[in-house]
């Protein structure tokens, strides 16, 4: 039997079979899924707000973030 996470879609044609990934690839989507995973916890775990700005903590890449602009410190 054939892991449905190693394949990706085959696009606009359904008749095509879907590609094999490689192993690496595989590994690269495990370790992001498992990287995406941890940032929601972490997210999740931060106290809200009250009266804030709303959306994301806009200082969480090291500058700072408003309507588009962002200025470093």
């Amino acid at each position: 039997m054939i892991d449905e996470a190693s394949k990706t879609p085959a696009g606009a044609d359904d008749d095509a079979s879907p590609k094999e990934l490689t192993p690496a690839a595989r590994r690269a989507l495990t370790e992001a899924k498992a990287r995406r995973e941890e940032y929601r916890q972490k997210e999740a775990a931060l106290p809200k707000e009250v009266g804030g700005r709303g959306g994301k903590e806009p200082g969480r890449y090291g500058d700072w973030e408003v309507k588009g602009l962002a200025s470093d410190f």
